[in-house]
């Protein structure tokens, strides 16, 4: 999975949205390596908000499986975490993470 900074934060890593596509396209053309989807975590922000930041990723993905890339799938695209899964399963996520909803906050 390529991760994507969907907000540009400093705090955290990953490719701008516009260098997803290309660096997709780079990573595929390695031996042995497969390009599967995306993944973002977004700013904290209310749900409304989040839902905006989902939808701009599932667009991406939905604009580079267009590109017919080799080895570039676009199957798997990982947002959503305990506090706004429900707002990311909504935006097409198909793989979420739910540490805290399962196992409880960090100590």
């Amino acid at each position: 999975l390529i991760e994507v900074n969907v907000g540009g934060e400093a705090s955290k890593s990953g490719v701008a949205p516009a260098a997803a596509a290309e660096l997709a396209a780079a990573a595929a053309a390695l031996p042995g390596v497969r390009v599967r989807g995306l993944m973002t975590v977004p700013p904290r922000c209310d749900s409304q908000e989040a839902r905006k930041f989902f939808s701009t990723i599932y667009a991406l993905s939905v604009d580079i499986r267009a590109q017919n890339i080799d080895n570039v799938t676009m199957d798997v695209l990982s947002m959503g975490m305990s506090a706004d899964f429900r707002e990311a399963i909504a935006e097409g996520s198909t793989m979420v993470r739910l540490g805290s909803l399962l196992f409880g906050s960090r100590t």
